[in-house]
Formats: structure tokens, C-alpha cells, sequence
């Protein structure tokens, strides 16, 4: 186990490779991968780059083949949902379990003194070294060698949404995501409510925490509630907060 304050023997690209099944045409694009930037400053003289451009396309390429994945299994499903869904997929905490049920940590280049602040375990540089895991793949081998490797890795996570089933609407999706990353319940707080009786327009702010994660409007506010957690969500999506 890699503890904080400790330098462990960092396993090598090859071992990742046959671990995944996937043969790279060309190996250092797997090693491009796993250079968190932090490496850099400590290798001065090596004509290497980060993975953070891999991460970049990567996180793209995630997107299109979750996206791609969710049209074809739920047909009856209307945007908002799918939209929801994939946030639930591709969000960063997913990622990083995602890379720790392969064990990507130990793969990782870092820096010593991002080793030694438990760089390994970072939720962050996971879900990071993921994403450009799929980059790479996408530049060796196409969006099918990229494609064949989301969906094993992101299996567990498609099979729990079939599970659970996909009629849970925002306001449950949100308090599983706060609940897994916070251990909070999102909290609706009223800011206004305007307009004659017939025509009352609701405005609702969810939060986790001291944190305002979005803001929704309703001619009900039920919708203006579920409006705000549908805002919350992809705003968590695309921050990576």
C-alpha cells in the first residue's frame, strides 16, 4: 500500500499494458500517460511532456463514447436524462475510482515531493491519468481501441446504472453524487417567488455544505427544485469539482 510520506517502487508502463490487455503500437505513448507534470521539474534534461495534453483529448473521447454508449442502450430517454446520466459517468470522483479499481496510482510518474504529499492516492491526478489513458489509446489505436477500453473499464459503472435503473430524476442522482463525495444532503432554499398566483415563477438554490451548486426556476417549485439539481450536476461535470 502506498502511504503517505513514503516512496514506493512505481510499477512500469509494460506491466499496465498486459494488465489491460491492450498492446500499444507504440509503448510510449502508454508511458506518455503517466507523466504527472510534477515529474517534470525533476527531469530537466529529458525531452518528455506531461500527460495533461493526453488528459485533454481523453476527456473528450470519454465523452463521445459515453455519450455514444447511453443513446444506444436507453432509446427512450430524453436528453436532460441522458445528459445526466453521463455527468454521473465522467464526473471526476467516478474516474478516480474508476482508475483505482486498476490499480493506475502505482503507474504514475511523479515528483518526489508529489509523491511523498500521497500523490498516488490523489483523487485528482487519477481521474486525470484516466482520462489520458483513454488519450493515448484514442492516438495508438482510434476511437475502436479507445472505445473497447472506456467500456471494460467503465463497465461496473454502466452495469450499476442498469441496476438502479434510470428513472431516478435529478434530485436523487444529486444526493447520491453529494452523499458518495460529501456524506451531505443538498439543501433547497427558496430565493424568490414571483408573478400573480396563476403565473408564479419559483426560483430555488441548492447547496452541499456552504456551497451553491445551482440555481433552477419552476412554475412549481418541485420543478424549480429539480431544475437547480440539473444545473448542480453539470456544473459538478464540468468543473471537476
Amino acid at each position: 500500500m502506498v502511504r503517505q510520506g513514503t516512496i514506493t517502487r512505481r510499477r512500469p508502463a509494460t506491466e499496465l499494458g498486459i494488465a489491460l490487455g491492450l498492446s500499444f503500437n507504440d509503448p510510449e505513448m502508454l508511458q506518455q500517460s503517466l507523466y504527472h507534470r510534477s515529474y517534470l521539474n525533476e527531469a530537466p534534461d529529458r525531452e518528455i511532456e506531461s500527460n495533461e495534453r493526453l488528459e485533454f483529448l481523453g476527456d473528450a473521447v470519454l465523452g463521445l463514447i459515453v455519450s455514444e454508449k447511453l443513446y444506444r442502450d436507453y432509446p427512450a430517454l430524453s436528453e436532460g436524462h441522458l445528459s445526466q446520466l453521463r455527468a454521473l459517468l465522467v464526473r471526476w470522483d467516478a474516474l478516480a475510482q474508476a482508475a483505482e479499481r486498476i490499480d493506475l496510482g502505482s503507474y504514475l510518474v511523479l515528483g518526489k515531493g508529489e509523491e511523498l504529499s500521497g500523490g498516488r492516492k490523489r483523487p485528482s491526478n487519477l481521474a486525470g491519468a484516466f482520462e489520458a489513458l483513454i488519450g493515448a489509446a484514442f492516438m495508438d489505436g482510434g476511437m475502436a481501441k479507445a472505445r473497447k477500453l472506456v467500456l471494460k473499464l467503465l463497465k461496473p459503472d454502466f452495469d450499476e446504472i442498469a441496476e438502479r435503473g434510470v428513472t431516478a430524476d435529478s434530485k436523487s442522482e444529486l444526493q447520491h453524487v453529494a452523499q458518495t463525495r460529501w456524506h451531505e444532503i443538498p439543501e433547497y432554499q427558496m430565493v424568490s417567488s414571483e408573478g400573480p398566483d396563476h403565473a408564479k415563477l419559483f426560483t430555488v438554490d441548492v447547496s452541499v455544505g456552504e456551497q451553491v451548486l445551482g440555481r433552477g426556476q419552476g412554475r412549481n417549485k418541485k420543478q424549480a427544485e429539480l431544475n437547480a439539481a440539473r444545473q448542480a450536476l453539470e456544473t459538478l461535470a464540468a468543473t471537476g469539482t
